[in-house]
């Protein structure tokens, strides 16, 4: 009876531990099934190598500014900043709309700050071009066609550009205040140096007034406005208003060779640099672009300011409608203007880092 009690006790135990097998290779196998494979982590999206886009004002609705959208559509720009003066008159915002987006396209961002003749209602309502061409940027900060910022591509940008609206009236009259230390101003300053603390490459401000000019506007813009954008180092100046073509040497202020900019005169230290090739930093660079198609004006070589100035075009030299065209990237801005079919004059000019030199 031992004996065979023995081996009922083997065998029990055998089954036993084949079960035990069985449980643990079952087990085994379910959580093989069961555990995904290891991914491989997803690599973060590469940085947009460059932002390209077109900048222009003062159009119309006549057969120039169709051949400058036409020129725009030609060299198919990211955005298009449009530095005002749109229909030149009342009741034709859709017209003006349709003409551009036929040109350009639907979806096409082509970004609208206002000029005098839609700010106060008399030649069209800036309220009404911002509805039919409304923003098409993400991340826009602002009053979209008055006063507003946006970075561009919106993660990891190359470009900050700052629209503002300076000494133009608004309906019954009214002037915005971008006096030293109103709200404008504080929020034009430190949308500049949003730019620097987010370590954006490039700071453009766009208004449809200039400062500087050889043609036929003053310093609509303000002295101290203008000159806290060459202390603030903004890259590159944008506006329209006057029609022609214009562009300054790099402006610097606050040293000795020149404590501010003062307009209706010159002053030779204030150019810290004089030729096409500039080092980014060292000053600011305006540049007047009023020829989106309406009639030109006349530009004089004598005028007082002409010394800060590199180049100019307009109705009784070098006549020419045409686009500012720029592409930006992490080492450079590059900056040419292309004429519209039936013009020949042209620009170019270069805004680069300093390379840093690394030890051997």
């Amino acid at each position: 009876m031992m004996a065979v009690h023995t081996k009922k006790q083997n065998r029990t135990g055998f089954i036993s531990v084949l079960l035990l097998w069985v449980v643990l290779l079952f087990t085994v196998s379910a959580c093989q099934q069961g555990t995904p494979e290891p991914s491989p982590s997803t690599p973060p999206a590469p940085r947009q190598e460059s932002v390209h886009f077109t900048a222009q004002g003062d159009f119309g609705l006549g057969s120039g500014a169709r051949q400058v959208l036409d020129a725009i559509a030609d060299l198919d720009p990211q955005l298009n900043i449009a530095l005002g003066d749109f229909s030149y008159q009342a009741g034709k915002e859709q017209q003006f709309c349709d003409m551009v987006t036929d040109k350009l396209g639907q979806d096409f961002p082509f970004e609208l700050i206002t000029g005098n003749h839609e700010s106060d209602g008399h030649d069209g309502a800036i309220e009404k071009f911002v509805q039919c061409l409304p923003n098409k940027l993400p991340g826009l900060q602002g009053e979209y066609g008055i006063q507003w910022y946006v970075d561009v591509p919106q993660q990891d940008p190359l470009v900050r550009f700052v629209m503002v609206s300076p000494g133009i009236e608004f309906r019954n009259g009214e002037v915005l205040d971008y006096s030293p230390g109103s709200e404008r101003w504080n929020w034009t300053t430190a949308a500049i140096d949003g730019a620097a603390s987010a370590d954006i490459p490039w700071t453009v401000v766009g208004m449809h007034v200039p400062c500087l000019s050889v043609g036929t506007k003053d310093c609509q813009a303000g002295q101290e406005f203008t000159n806290m954008l060459i202390n603030k180092k903004v890259d590159l100046v944008l506006s329209g208003h006057d029609h022609d073509y214009q562009r300054t040497h790099q402006i610097g202020t606050g040293d000795s060779r020149c404590p501010e900019l003062a307009p209706a005169a010159f002053t030779a230290g204030c150019l810290f640099d004089a030729d096409s090739t500039m080092e980014a930093g060292a000053g600011t660079v305006f540049t007047t672009v009023g020829t989106g198609g309406s009639g030109l004006y006349n530009v004089h070589d004598d005028d007082p300011e002409a010394g800060y100035f590199a180049t100019w075009s307009g109705k009784n030299r070098n006549p020419a409608l045409g686009t500012l065209d720029v592409t930006a990237t992490d080492d450079s801005l590059t900056a040419r203007f292309v004429p519209a079919d039936g013009s020949s004059f042209t620009d170019s000019f270069k805004i680069e880092k300093r390379q840093t030199q690394t030890e051997p």
